[in-house]
Parts: C-alpha cells; structure tokens; sequence
C-alpha cells in the first residue's frame, strides 16, 4: 500500500500531478490517496522530490 506522511508532505502536487489514476486529492494543506482507484503503479514514489511517499508492503520484506 502506497503511503503519504502527511506530517513530512511539503503539498508541492508532484505526485497528483504524476498519477495516471488521480487518485491523489491535494486541498491547501491535506493530501489523501484513493485506494479503490490507486493501482500501486509507484510513480508517485519515484517523483517525490522530498521521499515523503512509500510502499509499505515493499518496506515490510
């Protein structure tokens, strides 16, 4: 599962921008990911600019 520490997010939209699903929902100073769109294609890790979004599941094994 892709997670976001939302205490560590700076809200610059990279990764709305990214996603092919927009499943990614930027309001001023709150970012949520919908999970029943969210396909785990990973962009959003690898364009963050800060490293503030993971897999869980990858960071588990």
């Amino acid at each position: 599962m892709i997670v976001i520490d939302k205490e560590e997010c700076d809200y610059c939209g990279t990764c709305v921008a990214i996603c092919p699903e927009n499943c990614i929902d930027l309001l001023e100073q709150e970012i949520d990911i919908d999970y029943d769109l969210c396909t785990e294609c990973k962009l959003c890790i690898y364009v963050c600019p800060i490293e503030v979004i993971s897999d869980v599941a990858a960071a588990e094994v």
